[in-house]
């Protein structure tokens, strides 16, 4: 039974670290006036630019923006580099 617990703690931990964080860089814009906006957003589930876009239109309509479209998908090594790009919609969404 010690033996069975150990190999389940092992596995559900190595479980967790292997799911990746997942981020996306896109582009939005609002109308009347025109103003346009570049993000950075986690990404839920599959780390690509389709599941990126599926969760970022809604979230974006809510506020009043159109999704332009979806620059990357990348992981922790890029994030740091688009911080001051992405200003106050880094993370916001």
């Amino acid at each position: 039974m010690k033996k069975l617990c150990s190999t389940f703690l092992i596995f559900w931990l190595s479980a967790g670290m292997a799911h990746a964080a997942c981020y996306a860089d896109y582009k939005a814009k609002r109308d009347n006036p025109l103003r346009l906006h570049y993000g950075v957003v986690e990404v839920r589930g599959d780390c690509n630019a389709s599941n990126a876009a599926d969760q970022l239109r809604s979230a974006l309509a809510r506020d009043g923006w159109q999704l332009l479209n979806v620059v990357s998908v990348f992981d922790d090594a890029g994030l740091d580099q688009r911080r001051d790009s992405a200003g106050e919609y880094f993370l916001r969404y």
